[in-house]
This record gives structure tokens, C-alpha cells and sequence, in this order.
């Protein structure tokens, strides 16, 4: 990619900024309820849960109970919370400095996909890899669905922020780790990287340092 164009690029955060597994989610939450990976999902999946918390249309203290209530938990509301935040992985410090690094520049952006729980969780786990406590002190801008009320792939999300922020689609670069997200950012213009193991952004980040 001719990355010469290039003023802004905006990040994913899972799967992108920090490494993800959603599985560990679910099976955290099947060995809560004591039933199957398979149950669990499909409980989550008919609620349509993760959809409606990283709206913005349940409150925390909303999704833990809708949650308890539905597996039929007895836990705390600490342990749900770590159940749910068990996706989360590695945030490497190597990739929080590269990305400063990226922020010399060009103007750098989070659009993520997400629920204040678990931006809790990963700015928790920024501090202990960096000794940065909030992923607002590393990015330009941080756009979270649960605070705009939209989520990827909607067209209107992409729309939003190229409006908010006062970008140019055809000088933005969006990385994401979801396909069909990518498809939506190219539909209003925006140039993607669709990022994937075994490749990570590092890999890509350092492509477009080197052409600076």
C-alpha cells in the first residue's frame, strides 16, 4: 500500500491494540453456569447481549444482572465482571510505543466496538504493561460505541467519525481485525489493512514509519 496519501489512521482496539479471545469469555462464563460453551453462547447469542451493551443501551450494572438472570448465577457482580473481561489479553509495550511513535506523524484515532467494563479492564491492563492508565493518553481521539451509540459495521458509524473529527476518507487508513468491518470503512471511502494473525499492526506500523 502507498501509504503517501495518509494523514490520519484510526485503530480497532481488540484484536488490533491488544490481543483478544473471545472464547475465554464464554468459557469463563459456561464454568459459572456449569453448562456447556455451546449453551452459553446460545443464551448470549438470543439475548443479543453483547450487541446491545456496546450500544450503549444497557447500563453495567444492567448487563450483570440481565446476565445473572439468564445463566442463573449466583456469583458476585466481581465475578461476572471478570468473566466477562476474560477476553482480554496482551497489551504489549512495544506496540504502545510504536503507536506514539505514529502519533508524530500522522493524527491517531480509536474506533472501537466495546462496553465501559471492558475498557476498564483494558486500561488496567495498559497501566500495568506501560504505566499510561487511560488509552486516551495514547490516541488523538477515542471514539467507544457504547459512549456514540453506534456500532460496526453501520455505515453510520464510519460516518460519524469522519465528521466528528474532520477527516478526509480518502486520507484516513482504518485497521481492523473484522472483515466485515473493513468492508463497511471502504464503502465510505476510507483505505483499510485488514489485520489478521499471524500478523499483527506492529508489522504494519513500522511498513508505513519506514515510508515517512
Amino acid at each position: 500500500m502507498n501509504y503517501s496519501t495518509i494523514k490520519n489512521i484510526i485503530f480497532d482496539l481488540g484484536g488490533v491494540v491488544i490481543d483478544i479471545d473471545f472464547n475465554l469469555t464464554f468459557s469463563a462464563f459456561a464454568r459459572l453456569a456449569n453448562q456447556s460453551i455451546e449453551e452459553t453462547k446460545k443464551v448470549m447469542s438470543d439475548l443479543n447481549i453483547w450487541d446491545r451493551y456496546e450500544r450503549g443501551s444497557l447500563t453495567d450494572q444492567n448487563f450483570i444482572n440481565i446476565i445473572r438472570e439468564s445463566l442463573q448465577l449466583t456469583q458476585t457482580d466481581e465475578e461476572i465482571i471478570i468473566a466477562w473481561n476474560a477476553l482480554l489479553l496482551e497489551l504489549p509495550k512495544k506496540r504502545i510505543d510504536l503507536i506514539k511513535q505514529i502519533n508524530t506523524k500522522f493524527n491517531t484515532y480509536v474506533l472501537s466496538n466495546t462496553s465501559n467494563i471492558h475498557i476498564e479492564g483494558v486500561n488496567k491492563i495498559l497501566e500495568k504493561s506501560t504505566g499510561e492508565n487511560d488509552l486516551k493518553n495514547i490516541f488523538g481521539k477515542i471514539y467507544y460505541s457504547y459512549e456514540i451509540n453506534r456500532r460496526k459495521p453501520d455505515l453510520d458509524i464510519y460516518e460519524f467519525v469522519l465528521k466528528d473529527a474532520g477527516l478526509k476518507p480518502e486520507e484516513t487508513l482504518f485497521l481492523d481485525d473484522n472483515l466485515d468491518n473493513i468492508g463497511a470503512a471502504k464503502k465510505v471511502g476510507i483505505q483499510t489493512i485488514h489485520v489478521h494473525p499471524p500478523i499483527c499492526i506492529t508489522h504494519y506500523l513500522k511498513g508505513i514509519m519506514e515510508e515517512q
